[in-house]
Formats: structure tokens, sequence, C-alpha cells
């Protein structure tokens, strides 16, 4: 009997829909597949490979409500950021191929010698659950405008909406030039493992080792973007309104289940008391309920394991000394009810990990030096943030994060760079060096 892959609302336990298991002879299947398609593809001019992808997306985007209020279902996020996503997915998708085609075109160094863009020939991309269309999004464009063909594995959480979107591009790209693969762990490791020539991972830093190890043999080529554990640093000067209102922005953004959510807060002990009271003011106005409730800013929780992870972590900081203004360990099932803890220290788990969920973690300090240290006490550096006045671009500087925000959130403008810094990220996408990392340079001389 072919095992199946079931798929619930993470707010009410629901069955949504089932997808067929990827057997192992049906990965190996589909990547003989993809390596004869990619003859053709990489056969065909850029230009053509875009007007395609664009004529793809358009398939798409009379389905963008349905899609939706799929991901709500499925992810468990509020309908107004869901659609958010699928339109930031479907209508940025043409953006995206342009930018990644203008990045991949030949550049002149001097009389007889260019720079060439060449397919590497299959890529798999592996990505999460917490943002499924919109990060998946962002590694499969730049690799199909190179030329390379694709293959899919979307997370176990969130099959359903990866396969109605893959199903309506599919409608316009030719066979076997982007195939997808259902279920765990298992078909994650036999995909890596399997005849590609590169792996576009985004997720933790222990899958992200693992694929690692296993394409190490082969020395496939690796983008990876590994999570983040956030610091937020609050200097005396600050806007103290504008700081809070990000602080609990960024640390309750989809529930917390975000790679750049602010994730620890050190404040300068002379403002903490007025910051921490706005916190906690702005804090409690949020709502916790099922995507399709009127007014709800924080919706469920991915899964059970996650969210008695999130509650560990509380218990944990409670039991060291940390101070509960807001929430704490009682939370309903499939649910964290907004949470704000003051007093966090170097040995509490919500500083030395990432929570994950809809905690807003907060250190008083009087050494500016030590606070740096502290932000960068982490194997993770993908984002953080500074807000202040004069003196916050210094503190900046001296962090150690791929992305840093002064006085707002990181993410760069235009086509920036998504990038983490170290056990954050191998490699990045996104930016005309992002494209270019999925395919292979050649420099020729004539």
């Amino acid at each position: 009997m072919e095992k199946q892959l079931a798929s619930y609302d993470p707010s009410s336990g629901e069955l949504l829909g089932k997808v067929q298991v990827t057997s192992l002879e049906q990965i190996n299947d589909k990547v003989d597949q993809a390596h004869v398609a990619a003859l053709n593809w990489s056969k065909v001019g850029a230009d053509e490979r875009v007007n395609t992808l664009h004529n793809a997306y358009a398939n798409v985007e009379p389905h963008v409500d349905e899609l939706a209020i799929l991901l709500s279902r499925e992810m468990g996020k509020d309908i107004r950021r869901a659609t958010g996503e699928v339109h930031g997915t479907v209508f940025g998708g043409p953006y995206i191929a342009q930018a990644a085609l203008e990045a991949l075109k030949i550049s002149i160094l001097s009389v007889g010698t260019t720079i060439e863009y060449k397919p590497l020939g299959l890529v798999a991309v592996i990505s999460p659950w917490n943002y499924p269309l919109a990060m998946a999004n962002n590694l499969i464009l730049p690799a199909l405008v190179a030329g390379n063909t694709v293959i899919f594995k979307p997370s176990e959480e969130t099959p359903l909406i990866a396969q109605a979107f893959i199903e309506k591009l599919n409608e316009i790209l030719p066979p076997h030039v982007l195939q997808i693969v259902y279920g765990d762990g298992a078909q994650g490791k036999a995909l890596v493992e399997s005849n590609v020539d590169m792996v576009a991972f985004t997720g933790s830093q222990v899958v992200g080792r693992d694929i690692m190890a296993r394409a190490s043999g082969q020395l496939k080529r690796l983008v990876m973007e590994l999570g983040g554990n956030d610091p937020m640093i609050v200097m005396h000067d600050a806007n103290i309104e504008a700081a809070a209102r990000f602080g609990v922005a960024s640390s309750f953004e989809n529930a917390g289940q975000m790679c750049t959510s602010t994730e620890r807060i050190y404040v300068d002990e002379r403002v903490a008391d007025e910051f921490e009271k706005r916190v906690v003011e702005l804090a409690s106005a949020y709502t916790v309920g099922p995507w399709d409730m009127p007014g709800v800013n924080i919706g469920p929780i991915i899964n059970d394991d996650q969210h008695r992870k999130i509650i560990e972590h509380i218990r944990d900081a409670e039991e060291k000394g940390a101070k509960v203004l807001l929430g704490g360990v009682n939370h309903p099932a499939r649910y964290i009810n907004p949470t704000v803890i003051s007093d966090m220290h170097p040995d509490m788990i919500l500083e030395q990990e990432e929570t994950f969920g809809p905690v807003v973690a907060i250190s008083r300090y009087s050494d500016i030096e030590e606070t740096i240290r502290r932000a960068n006490n982490s194997t993770y550096g993908l984002g953080a943030v500074v807000f202040g006045g004069k003196e916050a671009e210094a503190i900046a500087d001296q962090l150690e994060a791929g992305m840093i925000g002064i006085n707002q959130g990181v993410g760069g403008a235009g086509d920036a760079p998504w990038v983490g810094a170290k056990q954050s990220g191998y490699g990045f996408h996104g930016s005309p060096d992002g494209h270019r990392q999925f395919a292979q340079v050649r420099v020729v001389n004539r």
C-alpha cells in the first residue's frame, strides 16, 4: 500500500487533505527525468525561459485568492499575511525572473575575455513550512532562469499549498522541468544523495549540517539559510515608542515563526522601565486565534512539538529567575498567548536558542561592550537590529550578522541579498551575486 502524507489545519487539527509520499524509487525516476529535460531547457535561450516563466506565473494569477485561503488553513497564518505571501510570490515572480536574467547576462572583462553563466544541471530545492511559497520561490526561480531543472521538496507540514502552486506552474512549463517530491526527512535525504548537482535549502542548522555531510561525497553546490537567533539592542537615546513597536511586531510576526524574528532584546537600564511598560501595553493588544477570525494577529503554532518547545523555553527562563510580565507557561492547545519575559540571562535557553514563538525576551544592560559580546555570542548570525541615536551605527557595525537594521528591521530594499553570517548561512540568494550562485561561472578567452 502506498504511503500517504496527511496535512492538518494547525488551528483545529482538521484533516485538510493527503498527498502520496514519493518513494525512493520514484525520486530516482524524477531525477532521471529532470536530467533529460535539462538537455532541452538549458538550450532554450534565457529570454525564452523567462518568457515561459512569465506565462506560468500569469497562469497562477487567477487563483491567488484560493491559494491564500489554502495557505492560511495549512500553515495557520492569518488571511492578511497569507494573501500577502501569495501575492508577493505570484506577482513578484516575474520581477525575480527578470532580475535573474539581467544578473546572468554575459559580461565583457576586456577585449576577447567574457564571463558567462551556464546551467549547473539539476537543483534540489528544500524549503520550510513557515513561508511555504515565498521561500521556495526565491530559490526555484533563479535556478530555472539559469537553465537548470528543479526538484522541489516542500515541508511535510505544508504539502498541499506546494502542490497547488506547482501544478498551476506546470500547466505552462515543459514536462519535468519543475517536479515535486512529497515526504519527510527520508525523502529529503534521498534527494540530497541522488544525482543532483546543487542543493538549495532553507531550514535548521541541524538539517543543514546533515545536508552538507551527505553532499560532500560529490562536492555538490550548496546554498543554505539556516535560521537565526536575532538580537536587538535598544540604546538610551533610542525612540522608545518606535523600538517597542518594532520589538513586539518582530517577535510576534507569523506567531514568532520567522527566521528573522527578534529573539533577544537588550535594553539600556536607563530606559528599561519605560521600554518594558510600553512593550507589555502593545503585546496585550494582540489577538490569538485561527486564521479566519477577524482581528487575529497571532495564529496557531505549527505542531505540538514546536508548541512544547516554546513552553519549555519560557519555563526554563522562569526557573532561572526571569520575570514574566505577560503570558507565561499556561497556554491553550495549539496556541501561545503573547508573552513578555524580562531579566533574561545568558544561561537561559531563550538567549541561547531560537525559540520560534510569540515571545518577547528582554535583558537590561549597563555595559554596551558586554552587551555586544552577548549579542554576538551565538552560532547564528542572520539578522540584528539597533535602535538608538548618534552611536547606533557604530554599535551596529560591531554586530556579527549578515543583515543589520538601524532603527528599522533587516532586509534591504530592492534586490538586496538575503544573507546570513556564521552558521546562519552557507552562500546566499537574492541580488545579482545570489542569482549567479545557481549557475556555473565560465571565463572565455577568444
